[in-house]
């Protein structure tokens, strides 16, 4: 039995952990890099474990207790494949239970309550609830989904500035300055994109673009504005009859807010709490047992 509970929101930029008390007090937070099941199963359980004994040591707990306490993890990308099974044997924990990153968000931005979310960071999904009933959709990965994140519209970018290197369309001060960044050389550029770069770094170019949007550049304006595209039908297809509360995630959510189609905008809500704040409540649904046992103690 365990006196705690680690809750953990592993998304492509970064890993989130807390640890709760029974009462669903968070005690220990802790922070380490992406935790993406699409990205080598190693480097994710060791930003994980790294960044749950952070939050032991944050709460003042011994590192050594984390084979005591049950984890509940939301990942970026769990929902594809059988990964989680490998990832599972190699982390210490008392007991492990997984869910894709969607699912603790959605609880984290509207608790019990029905409704839509979307996570628009470094990836993408949707996840709507109406009378109990859960729906998904997008949260593919970055090589055929994650349409209008912040790695996908990063990688466009540097795609557009190679046209642009290459006299297919004009420069624009955006596409410069994405030169820039690598001295003028775009084989710089392809090295950069066949050799190291992950969703992340893709991701890290998307500030730039939201940046030269708002002094109308005209790349970033076709980037954004196929995004936006994307964003609507994907809302289309989960924004249920009746819907009346959608709430936007992730790094880039503010920046689209104001860009969603009327409709969307109308029901827009702020979300009640983030998504390691839903994984601390599934956390503790899902080990209740185990917990209430500990209090009888």
């Amino acid at each position: 039995m365990s006196e705690y509970v680690i809750a953990i929101d592993g998304g492509g930029t970064s890993c989130r952990a807390a640890l709760a008390d029974r009462h669903g007090r968070v005690v220990g937070r802790g922070k380490r890099g992406s935790a993406n099941i699409f990205t080598t199963s190693d480097a994710i359980g060791k930003n994980i474990v790294a960044a749950a004994g952070e939050a032991l040591k944050d709460a003042g707990v011994d590192v050594d207790r984390l084979s005591e306490i049950p984890a509940f993890l939301g990942l970026a990308g769990i929902n594809v494949g059988e990964r989680q099974q490998e990832l599972a044997k190699a982390l210490p924990f008392a007991d492990t239970r997984f869910v894709h990153d969607g699912l603790i968000a959605l609880q984290g931005a509207l608790g019990d309550e029905d409704g839509v979310m979307a996570i628009l960071g470094t990836g993408s999904v949707y996840v709507s609830r109406s009378n109990g009933a859960l729906r998904n959709v997008g949260g593919w990965g970055f090589a055929i989904g994650d349409q209008a994140s912040g790695a996908v519209i990063g990688r466009t970018l540097l795609q557009q500035t190679l046209l642009a290197h290459d006299g297919i369309r004009e420069h624009t001060p955006l596409s410069r300055a994405v030169m820039a960044r690598f001295d003028d050389d775009p084989e710089a550029m392809v090295e950069f994109a066949q050799q190291s770069a992950r969703p992340a770094d893709y991701g890290a170019f998307a500030p730039l673009i939201f940046e030269h949007d708002s002094k109308g550049d005209l790349l970033a304006r076709d980037i954004l504005l196929d995004a936006v595209r994307d964003i609507t039908m994907a809302l289309d297809a989960v924004v249920f009859r009746g819907c009346d509360r959608l709430c936007l995630l992730g790094g880039l959510a503010q920046e689209y807010a104001r860009r969603l189609a009327p409709r969307h905008r109308a029901i827009l809500k702020e979300p009640q709490g983030d998504a390691l704040s839903g994984a601390v409540q599934l956390a503790l649904r899902a080990f209740a047992h185990e917990m209430a046992g500990e209090e009888r103690r």
